[in-house]
């Protein structure tokens, strides 16, 4: 079995994880799946910023882990839940680093969902 690359973030991809201050809510099919006042957003090279979730503010009895996985040079293994409810939309529509590389370690036990896949993720002012 071959060890497989990792790639420190720096000037050509850049990462960075950062609190955020306002309060996140995740929905699908009429569901509150997530809501946290406690979200980390990575911003990686030139995507979009991901919320991060921590898993005690996730509903997991909402989610069905996945078997599917993925790996990324810059972050590690992924794990991927669904969320039964949702139908075929939201297979693999939850994501998470359970082991992420030291560079990005602040979201381990944190959850990210897909925008496309769930009904909303809401960014609501600060509780």
């Amino acid at each position: 079995m071959s060890e497989k690359p990792i790639k420190i973030p720096g000037p050509d991809h850049p990462i960075t994880v950062t609190p955020n201050p306002a309060r996140i809510r995740v929905t699908v099919a009429g569901r509150v799946i997530a809501e946290t006042s406690n979200a980390l957003t990575l911003r990686e090279a030139a995507y979009p910023g991901v919320q991060y979730i921590p898993r005690q503010d996730v509903d997991m009895s909402q989610l069905e882990s996945s078997t599917h996985t993925t790996y990324c040079p810059y972050k590690g293994e992924c794990s991927y839940y669904s969320i039964p409810a949702g139908g075929d939309r939201t297979v693999n529509s939850v994501w998470s680093y359970e082991a992420p590389y030291a560079a990005v370690a602040e979201i381990k036990d944190h959850l990210a969902f897909y925008p496309d896949r769930v009904d909303a993720i809401e960014e609501l002012p600060a509780a």
